[in-house]
């Protein structure tokens, strides 16, 4: 067994640098509860991977050659959909422990990181969660290809936290508050209530990933004494093509104090 590391850096090293995803998912829930319990005491510093280590499965394909089939009572598009769903969160445990150890020799409070250990967590139950229900559905994480563009958002903000806050916590995750209960509603239709109890858990977590987003973003604006929802516009029109995807799940991002100020003006309405 990993034996707990000194620092929390170092700790996110090694999740990042683990191929296995039930296993990095493990070691990133031991390693939370380390930081919780204040076995792993100090934030450190260690070598930034390039990227996530992965294993060969699934393969990595463009967005549009992801299997696709819509919910129904036959398994196989159900399957599709958990199968993407658990890739992505796969994707939040690693973006979680980046943010970490890329950042460490930024100056930010404790609480930074206590966020972020947290969601770290958050992600890697998710995923073990959705990997569990593949099971159960006669399949597993691997069995079909995955998108292949989700480190991008990582890539374009790696040296600057004030964006890779604005875009993975306030676009990305803040979809996922957006498009969740719809796919809630229709697993329940074909009466897939333990996908849905799953994914709901999915989506309350969700709102409060997105909270602590916006709240070191807005943080990091007060230190740089910048008003915020220009800040955030800027950022975003800066660094994506188009605007942002509506519709929008009002409800939802209000509960994560998103308000429509920020991304009503600049959304593809």
């Amino acid at each position: 067994m990993t034996k707990i590391p000194a620092t929390l850096s170092e700790a996110a090293r090694i999740a990042l640098t683990t191929a296995n995803s039930i296993e990095k998912a493990k070691l990133s829930r031991r390693f939370a509860l380390a930081w919780q319990q204040g076995d792993i005491k100090s934030i450190g510093t260690a070598e930034i991977p390039k990227e996530p280590a992965r294993e060969e499965a699934p393969i990595l394909v463009p967005p549009q050659e992801v299997p696709r089939r819509k919910i129904t009572p036959e398994v196989e598009g159900r399957v599709a959909l958990l199968h993407a769903l658990t890739h992505i969160e796969l994707h939040a445990i690693n973006l979680c422990w980046d943010i970490i150890v890329r950042f460490a020799s930024t100056e930010m409070p404790k609480g930074f990181y206590d966020d972020w250990v947290s969601v770290a967590d958050d992600e890697a139950r998710h995923h073990l969660l959705l990997c569990e229900r593949l099971d159960q559905l006669g399949s597993h994480y691997g069995a079909l290809p995955a998108h292949a563009g989700l480190w991008q958002g990582a890539e374009v903000t790696e040296h600057n936290l004030k964006a890779r806050l604005a875009v993975v916590p306030m676009v990305l995750e803040a979809r996922g508050i957006d498009v969740t209960p719809g796919m809630i509603d229709k697993l329940k239709l074909v009466k897939d209530y333990e996908s849905a109890d799953r994914l709901q858990v999915i989506y309350d977590d969700e709102i409060t990933h997105v909270a602590k987003g916006k709240r070191w973003f807005e943080y990091l604006c007060q230190q740089d004494n910048e008003d915020p929802v220009k800040s955030w516009q800027n950022i975003i029109l800066t660094l994506f093509k188009g605007r942002v995807k509506s519709p929008f799940n009002v409800e939802g991002r209000n509960q994560a104090d998103f308000p429509i100020d920020f991304y009503g003006p600049i959304a593809d309405l």
